[in-house]
Formats: C-alpha cells, structure tokens, sequence
C-alpha cells in the first residue's frame, strides 16, 4: 500500500518544511491557513510572499451559486477560487501577466491542481462542449505528459497554481491544496487513477445528500505525520535526526487524525475525501486505488485499514470499487 511508511525514514535535518516525493524531488503544496488539521501554511506563503498584493482583485468577487447542491463533482476544487465561472472568456491580471479563462477551464485547472496530476482523457465532460487544454497550454499554465503509450497526462505549471494560489477568496476552512507538476513517468499510472477513484467515490456520496468539501492526498496527510514526528527536533542542533515520539504518542496521533495504527505504524490512503453529511458532521472517505502490480499484503493491508479500495481499470477503463473482503485472495 502506497502510505505506508516506517516513522523512523524521516530526517528532520533534510526534510524539515515539506514531504519528500517518492523520487526524492521536494513537493510544490498549496494551503492557506484554519484548516481542520494542524497546518502551518509554509507551503501556501511561499507564493504569497513574492507577490504582496496577491489578494488584491481587478473586479468584485464573482457570484457563486451553493455548492451544496451541484451534481459537478469538480466544482467543489473551484469553492474559494475567485477565477472566471461562466462559458465566455474573461482577462485575469495576475502580477504582470493577463489571461483569458472561461468557467470550463477555471474547473479544468483546479481539478487538475488538486490530483496533481489527472488523464486528459478523464478531463473531458460532455457538459463542456467546448473543453480543450491547449488554450491552458499555450498561457503556460499546464503541462501535458506521457501517461502512456496511449494517453497524455495534464499537470499544472508553477505558473498554473500561482494562478490558483493568488486568487483564493476569503473562506479559510477545507482549503484546498493545489500542486504543480509531475511525478516520474512510472508513478503516474497509478496517481492519474487517484481522479477516477474520487468521481465513483464522488458518486456514492452525492446520492447520500453529502456535501463534498475538498481532497487530501497522501502526501499532504504524511507531510503532517512528519511534522508531528520532528516537531521536537527543529532548532535543535544536536539532533540526530531520528524522530522521538513513542508509539503511544504515535498511536495517539493517528488516532487524532482518523488514521489507523497496526503492524507498528501509521496506514494513510491514496486519496481521503473530506465531506459533510446531512447531519452537518465533517466526515472522511479514506480510498486506496489498486493496480496490476498491486502486492497481496498491500491489498490485505489496505482492507484492514477500512479504505475503499479502487481497482484500476487500466488506461483503456476507469476502474471500479473493490469488495474489501477480496482481498484474502491476494494472498
């Protein structure tokens, strides 16, 4: 299973303000501040810093219809973006550029920002009838990739989710984090299900009347597991670098954080889908997405922990949900 990890991995002296990618490259992570977990918004600040009238606009915030009861599962990406929402194009000053955008392409680009990285053919709805990517493109705010011999892959520019970042309205809470970038060609497969795993979860969750409010990727829930594990190390020159939190307080951790703990460590998904439910209570979908080279022990790991599990349905399907109870005959 993709999120699980030994704590004793982690060194405070080289990965002490983000999460180390899976090829050792440093994320790109957006977040603004008074999310429901601890954050401390260094990734979020680092745009903001270099522009110091990010929040200023060159029109009023434009209207937004309730997305509480959009049937769009892609519109929650877009709640606290003020970009343009309707099907003309409208210019968007951003520092010292200008851009023209349009609602479809508002939506394609937070979509995009919040899986990191999403199939171009996944992107396309009949409800946008004029969608097309080389518009983004040509602006410098995407990047299309190889996802396979078949298929591109779209991910956002720095460009792209400085875009996003800069123009955030006011609502705080359920911020939605935003990456630019890919990962290497072989992680891609597996991260370009992560989108089609939330629309069928996306899907169930909708029929209930729940109200979608954003996604985390295992990244961004092990990027906070790190920076419980090292707290105590920062400013300390004598560390060593090995965390020092005892099991108990690790235990404690996951415990805050709807996680679960056993075989001596903490379990995270793919992909936890953050939620309100009719009742007004903030819940979570926990989803793992399996894929062909998926191990029998992740896939029994992945059921203990409760997950929803996604199998792949490969670059020619989208996948389907997975009897949890399946997962005996992996092994």
């Amino acid at each position: 299973m993709s999120g699980d990890f030994d704590p004793r991995d982690y060194d405070s002296r080289e990965r002490d303000d983000g999460i180390h990618d899976r090829e050792d490259e440093w994320l790109t992570l957006g977040r603004g501040p008074g999310s429901t977990a601890v954050r401390d918004g260094t990734a979020d600040d680092d745009v903001r810093d270099r522009d110091d009238d990010w929040h200023e606009r060159d029109r009023e915030p434009r209207d937004r219809d309730s997305d509480g009861g959009t049937l769009d599962p892609r519109d929650v990406f877009m709640r606290d973006v003020d970009l343009p929402r309707g099907p003309e194009r409208e210019l968007v000053h951003d520092r010292d550029r200008g851009y023209t955008l349009n609602g479809s392409e508002t939506r394609t680009l937070s979509t995009v920002g919040a899986f990191r990285v999403v199939s171009e053919r996944d992107l396309r709805d009949p409800r946008d009838e004029a969608f097309d990517v080389r518009h983004l493109e040509d602006q410098g705010l995407i990047q299309r990739v190889p996802l396979n011999e078949q298929e591109r892959a779209v991910a956002l520019t720095e460009h792209g989710r400085g875009l996003l970042e800069r123009h955030r309205d006011g609502h705080s809470d359920h911020r939605q984090a935003f990456y630019a970038g890919a990962d290497k060609a072989r992680e891609r497969n597996h991260d370009a299900q992560l989108y089609r795993a939330y629309l069928n979860a996306a899907e169930r969750l909708q029929a209930r009347e729940a109200r979608i409010l954003r996604v985390e990727l295992d990244r961004e829930l092990k990027r906070d597991y790190q920076r419980f594990l090292q707290e105590r190390n920062r400013g300390d020159r004598n560390s060593d670098g090995q965390p020092d939190r005892t099991v108990e307080e690790i235990q404690e951790w996951a415990r805050e954080q709807n996680l679960p703990y056993f075989d001596d460590q903490v379990h995270f998904p793919d992909v936890r889908i953050e939620y309100e439910d009719p009742n007004g209570d903030i819940r979570w979908e926990d989803v793992e997405v399996t894929t062909e080279h998926y191990r029998g022990s992740h896939a029994s790991a992945a059921a203990r922990a409760g997950f929803s599990i996604h199998a792949s349905g490969g670059s020619s399907g989208r996948g389907a949900p997975f009897d949890p109870r399946a997962a005996e005959d992996f092994l």
